[in-house]
């Protein structure tokens, strides 16, 4: 397809969109938008795939939401997302029927301003404002959700990782030292978190963003001292004797009376006679 047709239709599609204030069960148009372009081979630079993705992402989220993403969300919950922006992966959650939180300590709208999120409509789906390290301390019941904290603030992601109580976080962005999350961040998963489940997400050229829950090392430990040992005890076979087994002493009848009669005596009762045979 030619490049001006191509853009045509993504800028008509895109229109339409910004028109829109819920989102469904089951759609995903920011995935089909970023699609639509990438998909086009040799017309990357026609396009200006980076002017392209700074204007989705201000509609809609700086990392992109697929269906294995979505779900491996959904069996975590329920959420608390911190730093939420414009909503759109806790909007598609909630369409699904996913118990989530929406935070941002500035939400996007025409009454505030986000620096991330410059389109002057309300988000995807409703967001508290509230700082993200103090959403991240009220939640610590629920899964922590970060996606994309910026890599230069630790107030977004390293500061709130320490402010939450809980034990489940998912990140969303770049693995190791990239364009997400701090320095300390990263340090901080290293050596204190451990992964678990990673979903590798639609990219933009020259982006690595992969969905990874990862398990507080403390947590983890913990559990597997906690965990109940399951003991199994097996009967020997009929007629089997192990190594170093003994055959009891028969114990003489005289000395079998003489025993209980000082048992008796040590209990402060006096030996029956009739208690053993003989």
């Amino acid at each position: 397809m030619d490049a001006s047709l191509l853009l045509d239709e993504y800028r008509a599609r895109l229109r339409a969109l910004r028109r829109r204030r819920s989102l469904r069960d089951g759609e995903n148009p920011y995935f089909e938008l970023m699609t639509l372009l990438v998909g086009a081979p040799g017309l990357s630079a026609a396009l200006d795939l980076a002017e392209r993705r700074r204007e989705l992402a201000s509609l809609f989220s700086w990392a992109i939401p697929n269906a294995r993403a979505l779900e491996v969300l959904a069996a975590h919950a329920p959420l608390v997302e911190c730093g939420a922006g414009m909503g759109y992966w806790s909007g598609l959650l909630r369409a699904r029927g996913v118990d989530v939180l929406a935070y941002d300590a500035a939400p996007p709208g025409r009454s505030s301003k986000n620096e991330y999120h410059r389109t002057a409509r309300e988000p995807w789906t409703k967001i508290h404002r509230l700082s993200s390290v103090a959403a991240a301390r009220r939640h610590g019941e629920r899964t922590l959700v970060l996606c994309w904290p910026p890599y230069d603030d630790d107030g977004a992601s390293y500061a709130v990782l320490k402010a939450y109580r809980g034990d489940t976080l998912i990140y969303i962005g770049e693995p190791d030292e990239g364009a997400t999350g701090s320095v300390r961040f990263q340090r901080e998963l290293r050596l204190n978190w451990t992964p678990g489940q990673a979903v590798d997400l639609p990219r933009w050229p020259r982006l690595r963003d992969t969905l990874r829950s990862l398990l507080r090392v403390q947590a983890l430990h913990s559990h597997r001292r906690h965990r109940p040992v399951r003991l199994v005890l097996r009967a020997p076979a009929l007629g089997a004797r192990s190594a170093g087994w003994k055959a009891p002493r028969r114990v003489p009848a005289g000395d079998a009376r003489r025993h209980a009669g000082c048992a008796a005596q040590r209990g402060g009762e006096k030996p029956k006679q009739n208690q053993v045979r003989s």
